[in-house]
């Protein structure tokens, strides 16, 4: 299991307006075969951080979610916004 986090920040007085593409993004990436979860939540003690957390069955599956149009689409409408962090854990290492 691939296991993504990723914080986006965002002017807070534009969180709104992103809050469309992001439901668009979340519904698009639930339904792809191999991924296991993908939310996207405001923080609510940091006003305009975006957490993303996303569990994919293994690395085709996450490959599949980048090269998708829904993917792409968000990309160009979050780009804009500094990633501050990107985590990507493979959860099915053994130590």
């Amino acid at each position: 299991m691939i296991l993504l986090s990723v914080i986006i920040r965002v002017p807070p007085a534009e969180v709104a307006a992103l809050r469309p593409a992001l439901a668009t993004a979340v519904t698009a990436s639930r339904a792809e075969p191999g991924n296991l979860a993908y939310t996207m939540a405001e923080d609510m003690l940091e006003p305009g951080v975006i957490r993303v957390f996303e569990a994919y069955v293994d690395d085709a599956a996450l490959a599949a979610h980048s090269a998708s149009a829904h993917f792409k689409a968000w990309r160009e409408v979050s780009g804009k916004y500094p990633r501050e962090e990107r985590r990507l854990y493979d959860a099915t290492a053994r130590a």
